[in-house]
């Protein structure tokens, strides 16, 4: 059975960075590579980048540590959105390994 996977979204870098920081004390969960989404109209946002934090483990463990995300993220700027898939398809697994962060 594959691993639970959440993912929340956040307003910029340094607010995912907390925000999996938090995530990972606060349960037994490994991180996924982060990505990144500047959306049309990103210079309304509070911060023109989007960054997704994906957290992988437990169904419990990630429950907390999306709950834990959020809360930190909130700290910085805010939450965008999350989401949790208790059981992933084979084509899920593969798009959680890719990254925008990566690219130029």
């Amino acid at each position: 059975m594959a691993k639970a996977v959440g993912i929340i979204e956040v307003f910029g870098l340094t607010a995912a960075f907390v925000a999996a920081d938090a995530g990972c004390k606060a349960a037994n969960v490994t991180l996924e590579r982060f990505d990144k989404n500047k959306p049309a109209k990103a210079e309304t946002l509070p911060v023109p980048l989007l960054v997704t934090v994906k957290f992988r483990g437990s169904i419990p463990d990630v429950q907390a540590a999306v709950e834990a995300a959020k809360e930190a993220a909130k700290t910085i700027t805010d939450v965008v959105s999350e989401y949790i898939i208790p059981n992933p398809e084979e084509g899920t697994e593969k798009m959680l390994h890719l990254s925008g962060l990566d690219k130029n």
